[in-house]
C-alpha cells in the first residue's frame, strides 16, 4: 500500500547520562528535503541521521526536532588561567620586594588566588550514533505507520475516483457508436438541401462518411484509457514510492480525455468528459500527497 507524505512520529531514549526526544513531521514535497535542528551537542551525527532518514522516508518536506528531556551530567573540567596565573606572580614577587619579604612564591600560593585554576562545566559526554540510533528508529516507526494509514485512505480515495472514471468511459463507449448514423442522416439531408432535387452520389457520401468515422473514432484513445487506469490500480497495489509514477500516468489520462473531447462532436459524450476532467483534477490534487 502506498504511503502518504503527511505523518509525524516521536521517540525518547537514555543517551550520554541523560533523556533525548526525537520528533520528526513530514508534509509533501517533491523530493526528500530534511530540516534538522539539533542541540549543538549533536550536530556530528547530523550527516548519520540525514542517511538513515533516506532508507525509511523517500520523498517529503521532513522536519526533525531533537531535544535534551533530561541534560545529561555535565562533566567538570579543571581549566589553568595561565595569564592570570602570571599577573599573580608578578605581583606577589612585587609585594615581596616592596615590603622586604622572605621566601618564595610557591606554586600553592598562586594556585589559591581566585580565577588561576577554574572549573568549567560546559562539557556534556559525547551521545555516540550507537545510543542515538534506537531513538531514531522508534520516532521513524511511529511516523511511518502514520504515513501508511494515511496512505491506505488515500488510495481508498484514488480508487474511488478510478471507480468514476471508468463508468465515465464506459458510458462514452455506449454512446460513441451512435454518432455515425446521425452524422450520416445529418450529412445525406445536408448535400440533399443543397443538390435541390438532383440525385446524390452514394459513392461520394459513403466515402466521405469514412473519412468523418475515421476522424471521430475514439477507440483507440478508450483503449489507452483503460491500460492507463489498470496501471494506475497497479501502483495502487503496490508497498513503495508510487507518487510519481502516479503522476505521469495523470498526465496520460488527461491527454485521453482531452482527445476524446476534440473528438467528441456530441453534446452527451462533451458532457461525460467534462465529468472526466472534474474527476482527474480531484485526483491529482489527492496525488500531490501521496509519497
Amino acid at each position: 500500500m502506498p504511503h502518504s507524505m503527511t505523518g509525524f512520529g516521536a521517540g525518547e531514549g537514555n543517551a550520554a547520562g541523560g533523556r533525548l526526544r526525537i520528533e520528526i513531521r513530514t508534509v509533501n514535497h517533491r523530493f526528500f528535503n530534511l530540516s534538522a535542528k539539533l542541540p549543538s551537542d549533536l550536530a556530528p551525527l547530523e550527516s548519520e541521521l540525514r542517511e538513515r532518514l533516506r532508507k525509511d522516508l523517500e520523498r517529503g518536506h521532513i522536519s526533525v526536532g531533537v531535544r535534551w528531556v533530561e541534560s545529561p551530567a555535565r562533566e567538570a573540567a579543571l581549566g589553568l588561567n595561565m595569564e592570570r596565573a602570571r599577573v599573580v606572580v608578578a605581583r606577589l614577587r612585587e609585594l615581596q620586594t616592596t615590603l622586604g619579604l622572605i621566601g618564595e612564591v610557591s606554586l600553592e600560593l598562586v594556585a589559591r588566588q581566585p580565577e588561576v585554576l577554574v572549573f568549567d562545566g560546559s562539557e556534556i559526554p559525547a551521545v555516540t550514533w550507537a545510543e542515538f540510533e534506537p531513538i531514531v528508529l522508534a520516532a521513524i516507526a511511529e511516523c511511518t505507520a502514520m504515513r501508511r494509514r494515511e496512505g491506505a485512505a488515500l488510495a481508498a480515495e484514488l480508487s474511488h475516483r478510478l471507480n468514476l472514471l471508468e463508468s465515465a468511459a464506459r458510458r462514452v463507449a455506449a454512446l460513441a457508436p451512435e454518432r455515425l448514423p446521425r452524422e450520416r442522416d445529418r450529412l445525406r439531408n445536408a448535400v440533399t438541401e443543397l443538390l435541390n432535387g438532383r440525385a446524390v452520389d452514394d459513392a461520394r457520401l459513403a466515402q466521405e462518411l469514412a473519412l468523418l468515422a475515421d476522424k471521430l473514432d475514439i477507440t483507440e484513445e478508450l483503449v489507452r484509457f483503460a491500460s492507463h487506469v489498470a496501471a494506475c490500480r497497479a501502483a495502487l497495489a503496490t508497498d513503495g514510492a508510487v507518487g510519481k509514477q502516479l503522476g505521469f500516468l495523470a498526465q496520460e489520462l488527461g491527454r485521453e480525455i482531452n482527445t476524446m473531447g476534440s473528438k467528441a462532436n456530441d453534446a452527451d459524450i462533451s458532457q461525460q468528459v467534462i465529468l472526466m476532467k472534474g474527476e482527474m483534477e480531484k485526483f491529482r490534487e489527492q496525488l500531490e500527497n501521496l509519497e
